[in-house]
């Protein structure tokens, strides 16, 4: 995926750079939002960029509750939102993440490193869960997005 990214740049580089900066702007900021688009469509889909279904959250032990038992929701429900997930462009480049304490459950899934899930918790590693990464839609559609604007 690397590769292709890089192969990408190289052909798209060329291109940009005849561009005046407004519309490299421009053309950023689009670029930007569909990105974003297409990583909340995921994030809703519960699917890693390869295609992949996340993994299963740990099963919760609650034999000794009492009381109504609430089935698990699904994982990332709020993440996906326009006011956590923030697109940026600009003539220099594009960034799609996660803004406040969101950003930081995000780096945890998407990395698979340690945190804890309240206060006194014990600190659990999470399975890794790519939130955000490239598919080859999105480098498609970073392609067609450029070929239509040139054209």
């Amino acid at each position: 995926m690397a590769n292709d990214l890089d192969a990408l740049e190289d052909w798209a580089g060329v291109l940009l750079s005849k561009l005046e900066p407004t519309a490299r702007s421009k053309l950023a900021r689009s670029l930007a939002q569909k990105l974003r688009r297409s990583q909340q469509q995921r994030v809703i889909q519960q699917r890693n960029p390869d295609g992949s279904t996340y993994s299963a959250r740990k099963p919760r032990d609650l034999k000794g509750k009492k009381g109504r038992i609430k089935r698990q929701a699904k994982m990332f429900q709020k993440l996906p939102k326009a006011s956590y997930m923030k697109a940026k462009g600009d003539g220099q480049l594009i960034t799609v993440g996660f803004t406040g304490r969101v950003a930081r459950i995000a780096r945890v899934h998407q990395y698979g490193l340690k945190d804890r899930a309240e206060a006194n918790a014990p600190e659990v590693r999470y399975i890794q869960r790519e939130v955000l990464g490239f598919n080859k839609e999105d480098l498609e559609l970073i392609r067609a997005t450029l070929l239509n604007l040139l054209s």
